[in-house]
């Protein structure tokens, strides 16, 4: 366990800080390409390190990320006009581009020079894969894109995807590199024997303790996972973790996947999660990739990438395959027993109620839906008794309200 200053040092991504300028030092995803689809399209508000930006699309094509507030009189940016090359100002119409230079300056006399003087915060952007990179360090020249193999496909805009989660990034990261949790939380109810002979799902299932070993690589570390596997044969668990926020989780398979996450944080709360896989065997093992639902995007700092909430998300399930579809999810008759919810689809769900547990699909806790141990059949409604809920002599009972309670959950900054 980490101590209170460990985590202080660790957490903090804002400007100043050692973790915060550690991370401006390489390329960082910023948004999806899709965010700014056409040149002189509406400006996207970035939260990123703990910075409040605003990135668009220029006339030529080019990506850009400015400072919020305009250098003039503090008004934000995202509010102003994507035009000829730059983005103006509502308030005064400053037109800046994509370098931060101030291109034109319409309440000054056509004499003065003051515009070659003034410049906002602007960061290099490149674009590659479907997404925005942006360098918000202090070299003169950024150093190279980093070559993560799953963003570099030709095809690999279409396997890129993004997913906040409110809390920081480090306890994002930490999941992604603990291989221990796998045979508990994705796992937890199924059996080894029951699991084909020799496939990784039985080692996990019959040895829940592993033995790690990691080494040091040039770009951070590599682990490995040791557990028996069949006679005079061992059984490895293998991924690696690369500075600053990369992770390259077990495919399950090798051979599978290519690609990995990319745990960016927005600021010391709040973490965006750039997840990059290409390269599956199939057209069709691709097509079974299973999608986190989003809810549509909004224009706060805090609502690009918003995972649909639990009750939400399966709210429309009794209206049958169509309401599935809309929310990304594959049909269960499509998608192999083990197939989870995690980043590649691959680490497994319990499908399988535990003993004396009800009879409830445990991947979405539906009290009605459909379980394995009971033929595929919808549980019968329960009862409700017409007299429940009423007084004597037919009066119905008040309705109690539900006091709200406040949600401390991890990440969250409290009062």
């Amino acid at each position: 366990m980490l101590k209170h200053e460990e985590n202080e040092l660790i957490c903090r991504v804002g400007p100043g800080t050692p973790m915060g300028n550690f991370m401006r030092e390489y390329w960082v995803p910023a948004m999806l390409s899709s965010e700014v689809p056409s040149p002189d399209a509406d400006p996207v508000r970035v939260k990123l390190l703990g910075e409040e930006l605003i990135g668009f699309r220029e006339t030529g094509g080019r990506v850009g990320l400015i400072q919020n507030h305009c250098p003039h009189r503090g008004a934000s940016l995202f509010f102003g006009r994507n035009e000829e090359a730059g983005l103006r100002c509502v308030y005064h119409g400053w037109k800046f581009d994509v370098d931060g230079r101030c291109t034109d300056m319409p309440n000054e006399p056509a004499e003065s020079d003051f515009k070659a003087r003034v410049k906002a915060v602007a960061y290099p952007c490149q674009e590659r894969g479907g997404i925005v990179w942006a360098y918000l360090g202090p070299r003169s020249t950024p150093p190279p894109l980093p070559d993560h193999e799953g963003n570099m496909q030709a095809n690999a805009e279409q396997f890129v995807r993004a997913t906040q989660l409110n809390t920081n990034w480090l306890q994002i990261l930490e999941g992604d590199i603990d291989t221990s949790h796998v045979g508990f939380l994705h796992y937890g109810g199924l059996r080894a024997e029951d699991q084909i002979p020799g496939s990784f799902s039985e080692y996990q299932l019959r040895e829940k303790t592993a033995e790690f070993e990691v080494i040091d690589t040039e770009g951070g570390a590599a682990y490995g996972a040791r557990r028996p596997g069949p006679e005079g044969q061992i059984y490895w668990r293998i991924a690696q973790w690369c500075f600053p926020f990369y992770t390259f989780t077990p495919p399950g398979v090798l051979g599978t996947k290519k690609g990995g996450n990319a745990r960016v944080p927005m600021d010391d709360y709040h973490t965006l999660t750039f997840s990059m896989v290409s390269g599956r065997n199939t057209p069709a093992q691709s097509n079974l990739v299973v999608r986190q639902p989003q809810l549509p995007n909004t224009t706060d700092w805090y609502g690009r990438f918003r995972p649909v909430p639990p009750r939400e998300r399966f709210r429309d399930r009794s209206r049958g395959a169509a309401a599935e579809q809309r929310l990304g999810r594959v049909h269960r008759d499509q998608r192999h027993r083990h197939a989870g919810c995690g980043d590649d689809g691959l680490d497994g769900a319990d499908l399988r109620p535990l003993a004396g547990a009800p009879r409830v699909d445990r991947r979405d806790g539906h009290p009605r839906a459909p379980s394995p141990d009971c033929g595929g059949q919808r549980a019968p409604a329960p009862r409700r008794d017409p007299a429940r809920g009423r007084r004597p002599g037919g009066l119905p009972r008040p309705q109690r309200r539900p006091v709200p309670r406040p949600r401390r959950g991890l990440g969250r900054e409290y009062p």
